[in-house]
């Protein structure tokens, strides 16, 4: 029997899903099964991705679309491991990660569950590195992944995801509720994790709107009793983060009056200079360009005058030979008639 089931619920992400179960196979642990729960898709590229799932660890089970939380809870009703790992079917594993959770649950009988530190990759690139997950703290943020490993029998006991909470944050009430019923877990301080950030996913939708503030009061509506009785540690914290928002904001300013702005200034002024340099450039360019059109309009204007002044010469010497030959003409007869003509 597996000592781990992996349950990966997908609704219409089978273009994520090879790599999702990519990264259930790679794990360094090898005592696990996979339950795929195909909750009511209706993309043709993810059915067939489903239809051609084969393998000795890895089951498809169908049910019509009735959310993240009935799908997770489906998938643990169809796998039979001590503990279990719900994996979205756009994420990622580390290699090591179901080695790292089973060796501290093994070693602890008393730990209920076993979180890790994650990175985000896709249309954003982050880390998130909670440090405490009790349940002060986890009133205030939800600080255990979804895909933490957690003990079957805790599972049960608190009766899994809640099927009515199908916007999000259906991870963030279970925990909630285990940490209410008296269990504890371990946040392990390393990158086991890939989170994909993508335009279209839940929580960037929640973010978008305030769907987020109507599902955190929906958590208070649950758990009115721990909200009451942590109360005072949730204000003087929001407190203090406000405080320290406050503080960082102020730095930024300081910053930006300090280095930034001077920088600024002098970029600006650089600006100005390379405008004024290219101004005269271009007015260079322009007297120069002027100056070629007039040397040769000039050129132009040198050469029909040459060629008037050759053809004036022309004329000239034409009409100084006609005229000549006129003049000479009674001086020409005379010598004809004296017969003096062709002597020297």
């Amino acid at each position: 029997m597996p000592r781990v089931s992996v349950v990966i619920p997908c609704f219409n992400l089978g273009r994520f899903l090879n790599e999702a179960i990519g990264s259930v196979s790679a794990q360094t642990f090898s005592n696990f099964d996979i339950v795929v729960v195909d909750d009511g898709s209706s993309d043709d590229d993810t059915l067939r991705v489903l239809g051609g799932l084969r393998g000795p660890k890895i089951r498809v089970v169908r049910s019509p679309n009735r959310g993240l939380s009935a799908a997770r809870n489906l998938g643990v009703r169809e796998s039979t491991g001590d503990y279990i790992c719900s994996l979205d079917a756009d994420d990622q594993l580390e290699p090591t990660w179901l080695e790292r959770a089973v060796t501290l649950l093994d070693a602890d009988p008393a730990l209920a569950f076993v979180s890790h530190w994650l990175e985000a990759f896709g249309d954003e690139q982050w880390y998130w590195k909670p440090a405490r997950c009790d349940l002060g703290m986890l009133l205030d943020f939800n600080v255990i992944n979804g895909a933490a490993v957690v003990r079957r029998s805790v599972l049960d006991s608190v009766g899994g995801f809640d099927e009515t909470m199908r916007d999000g944050c259906e991870d963030w009430e279970f925990w909630i509720r285990v940490m209410e019923h008296g269990y504890r877990g371990v946040i392990l301080p390393e990158v086991l994790y890939r989170y994909r950030r993508r335009r279209d996913s839940m929580s960037n939708e929640m973010n978008r709107t305030d769907r987020h503030l109507q599902l955190y009061a929906e958590l208070v509506e649950k758990h009115p009793e721990s909200y009451r009785r942590h109360l005072l540690d949730l204000v003087l914290r929001r407190e203090w983060t406000i405080s320290d928002l406050c503080r960082r904001i102020r730095a930024v300013e300081e910053e930006l009056r300090n280095s930034v702005e001077p920088t600024l200034e002098e970029r600006r002024r650089e600006v100005e200079r390379a405008n004024r340099r290219l101004a005269d450039i271009q007015a260079q360019e322009a007297a120069e360009k002027e100056r070629r059109a007039l040397a040769e309009q000039t050129g132009r204007f040198e050469l029909e005058i040459e060629r008037a002044r050759s053809a004036a010469a022309g004329l000239a010497r034409q009409f100084q030979q006609s005229w000549s030959w006129r003049l000479t003409a009674p001086l020409r007869w005379v010598y004809e008639r004296l017969g003096l003509a062709g002597r020297p």
